[in-house]
């Protein structure tokens, strides 16, 4: 087996914790051809120094400002000359050989691009993790799941999904991309600061001709949560860059019925928040939507990159995933 040069890239803002917690983890790595860095995103706390005295072998890349996980990964990796990119979160731990087993995944098949391992929780080793599971996928109407969660209903790890290579998206949190993809698509959408880069990323990658996998064969653990709570700001990323990513990926004749509809929705979800007492998010969403439009009025910002329909990549449920789990009350599906 060939062993490709691969750059595990941490992207850290104020994490370290995460850093002292899970390095030791990243440091065992079997795979005999990575390199670690650690790319600080502007930290304000100690990272730094922590790095500098603890981990003096591991490349320090000091970016000048917090540019969000979607730009500071570009300002990270544009620049790189690996053979592979791993884009690794702070607060995972990784399995021994979690590395050689997507390799040998990617390096078999030169079309598949972009793959994951499978994600479990960290604190509860038996249960999937919301962040990608084993593998995102995508409904018609553009809303994302995983194979073992649906929306906020996570299921127990029973060994129910097997190796795949027809997943939509490949999660942020562990994500491995052939470098010459990355810069082919110029990397992630820096606008999108952070939440859902990851998926819109895996779109064009698709609508570029390349596949998408989640290999279950590489397991780690992801804590979640750690670097953007759940609050105002998480909500307005996530329904805003939602929108945009529809704009830019959907083709002309879907964006047309679909975008209106997915704005209606929106509406929807945002009167039940707002009859439950949950203003923060009726603000969060109503912003959102307000940016958007704004986005919208800017130059380019709408191009569209394929008109191949969304029906025709891997990984899209055909079917709606808002009537299947709050109307008939389906809390996974059965994805193989």
């Amino acid at each position: 087996m060939r062993y490709p040069l691969v750059a595990i890239v941490i992207l850290n803002y104020n994490g370290r914790k995460f850093l002292e917690k899970f390095l030791p983890s990243v440091m065992a790595t079997t795979y005999p051809n990575y390199k670690v860095v650690v790319a600080d995103n502007g930290s304000t706390d100690d990272s730094v120094a922590f790095m500098q005295t603890k981990y003096p072998q591991i490349e320090l890349d000091q970016l000048e400002q917090n540019f969000g996980f979607a730009e500071g990964y570009n300002q990270a990796l544009l620049k790189r000359q690996e053979d592979y990119f791993v884009l690794l979160n702070s607060d995972v731990e990784v399995s021994a050989d979690w590395i050689t087993h997507i390799i040998a995944l990617m390096e078999a098949d030169e079309r598949l691009a972009v793959c994951q391992p499978k994600i479990l929780a960290h604190k509860q080793k038996e249960q999937f993790e919301y962040a990608g599971a084993a593998g995102g996928w995508i409904d018609k109407l553009g809303y994302p799941f995983a194979r073992g969660r649906v929306f906020d209903d996570i299921e127990k790890d029973r060994g129910q999904f097997k190796t795949s290579k027809d997943i939509f998206w490949a999660s942020g949190c562990a994500l491995f991309v052939k470098a010459p993809v990355y810069k082919e698509l110029k990397g992630l959408y820096g606008v999108f600061f952070a939440h859902q880069e990851e998926i819109d990323f895996c779109w064009r990658a698709q609508n570029a001709g390349y596949k998408i996998a989640c290999c279950t064969a590489s397991v780690v653990y992801h804590v979640g949560g750690g670097t953007l709570p759940k609050g105002y700001r998480k909500t307005f990323l996530n329904f805003r860059n939602s929108l945009m990513m529809l704009s830019r990926n959907l083709s002309i004749k879907e964006k047309r019925w679909k975008l209106p509809l997915r704005l209606m929705l929106d509406g929807v979800f945002a009167v039940k928040c707002l009859v439950g007492g949950d203003f923060t998010s009726v603000k969060a969403i109503w912003n959102a939507h307000m940016a958007f439009y704004k986005w919208c009025l800017g130059k380019n910002n709408s191009k569209v990159h394929s008109n191949r329909q969304l029906l025709k990549l891997s990984g899209v449920y055909d079917g709606l995933l808002v009537w299947q789990y709050f109307l008939k009350g389906k809390k996974s599906l059965k994805i193989l």
